[in-house]
């Protein structure tokens, strides 16, 4: 699938029913990988993700544990997963080798200097192959512990914080993590402590500080749930949909995702989520077309399904919570508004607040997206095709990233497919 360009989708009957069984979530999976590795073989993993960046981290920690101490740099490129990249940044600080750790053009356009400032703040050897303060970096795993505390903005990437919580135990004095100013993305941050503490580590979290101290990790299995932002895509299909009643197996109600925020979320936009045994049941329901005020801080995966679903049902809606979003796989504000433009929508930013217009809307016979390189702009859009006549996605493959059973789940869901 890698070589097409394009897939032009249609729905015929415009109907959503029946059981979709999701991939385990990436965001788990790459947490529950980089614990495994750091266990030395205490720690189990089951029902991990079959997405592209849990392969390439699976891969990448191979070749890691393959790499010799006294041997030349070992070249490690992650593509286009941030993920790998924040969490491999701070692991091969404590690997035995030498590593160049690059990654796709536009991931050396993203910037990872905060992350490697606190990380040699502690001892780690770091420094920059090309551009100050981006991938590709060269790190030297001889560390020696140099300090034990360290601070960091709450209000950048989540996942540098948590990088730096995966390997605070493995450290030889521990770790006292300073979170400065407002925390973001915070399901984030409690989804890498939760499961930490599942494989036997013990921490305290006393208002801006986490604190975990040198330990050893326990015998555990981490199991991995289904992952909340693939299902968040199904809630735009069913919001879409003329009809829509929807089985999502092994999602549960105590999940560690902060997009389980999806299920409260999508009351807005006519779709009921009831938790049941083994899963959860997605039924279209009434919609109000009041007004919506959203703050997405906590989980900004979701912008691109819901600004889709709200400018092609025209439901008046406000977004607080996007900062990040221009510094993600492209810059997704910027994406969001030239695709939802396509059919006379616009997304109007001010001081941080984004308003969306749908004053221009219309149908067209066929919409063509872009996707950027940029998986989820691919799955946010692709459900159009059950509100508009057909929907043409350019580079589809770009869901390999998180999703890669994407395309085989719609035409299961009748969706007709022409590549």
């Amino acid at each position: 699938m890698s070589d097409l360009q394009k897939v032009s989708l249609s729905h015929a009957n415009k109907t959503i029913s029946g059981t979709v069984v999701l991939t385990g979530s990436k965001s788990e999976s790459n947490r529950a990988l980089i614990i495994q590795a750091l266990s030395q073989g205490s720690v189990s993993v089951a029902n991990l993700s079959e997405a592209a960046d849990t392969v390439t981290m699976s891969e990448a920690l191979a070749i890691a544990s393959d790499s010799s101490a006294t041997g030349d740099r070992t070249k490690i490129d992650i593509g286009p997963a941030g993920t790998a990249m924040r969490f491999l940044t701070s692991f091969l600080s404590l690997s035995a080798g030498s590593f160049e750790l690059t990654g796709s053009a536009r991931m050396q356009e993203r910037p990872i200097k905060l992350l490697v400032d606190a990380l040699q703040t502690i001892g780690a050897k770091i420094s920059y192959a090309a551009k100050e303060g981006y991938p590709p970096l060269h790190i030297d795993g001889t560390f020696e512990q140099t300090a034990t505390k360290v601070s960091i903005p709450g209000d950048i990437s989540s996942q540098y914080i948590s990088s730096l919580l995966l390997i605070a135990a493995a450290l030889p004095k521990g770790l006292n993590l300073q979170i400065a100013g407002e925390l973001t993305s915070k399901p984030y941050v409690s989804m890498t402590l939760d499961m930490l503490r599942e494989s036997g580590i013990e921490y305290q979290w006393n208002e801006q500080t986490i604190s975990i101290p040198a330990q050893s990790f326990g015998a555990a299995t981490l199991y991995v749930e289904p992952d909340w932002s693939a299902a968040s895509y199904w809630y735009a299909m069913v919001a879409l949909a003329k009809e829509g009643s929807l089985f999502l197996p092994g999602l549960k109600k105590s999940s560690l995702q902060g997009d389980i925020a999806i299920a409260n979320i999508m009351t807005h936009f006519g779709v009921h989520t009831t938790f049941e045994e083994g899963g959860i049941t997605l039924q279209k329901s009434t919609l109000t077309g009041d007004p919506v005020f959203l703050d997405l801080k906590e989980c900004p995966d979701l912008a691109q399904t819901i600004v889709v679903i709200a400018a092609a049902l025209r439901i008046p809606t406000t977004f607080t919570g996007l900062e990040t979003l221009k510094i993600k796989e492209t810059d997704r504000i910027a994406a969001l508004q030239n695709e939802i433009g396509k059919f006379g929508c616009k997304l109007h930013e001010d001081n941080e607040i984004y308003t969306l217009d749908t004053e221009g809307y219309f149908a067209p016979k066929e919409l063509v997206i872009a996707t950027y390189e940029d998986h989820r702009m691919a799955m946010a859009f692709a459900p159009l095709a059950l509100h508009f006549p057909q929907v043409t996605v350019e580079e589809p493959a770009v869901v390999n990233k998180s999703y890669p059973d994407f395309w085989q789940h719609l035409q299961d869901q009748q969706f007709n497919l022409v590549w």
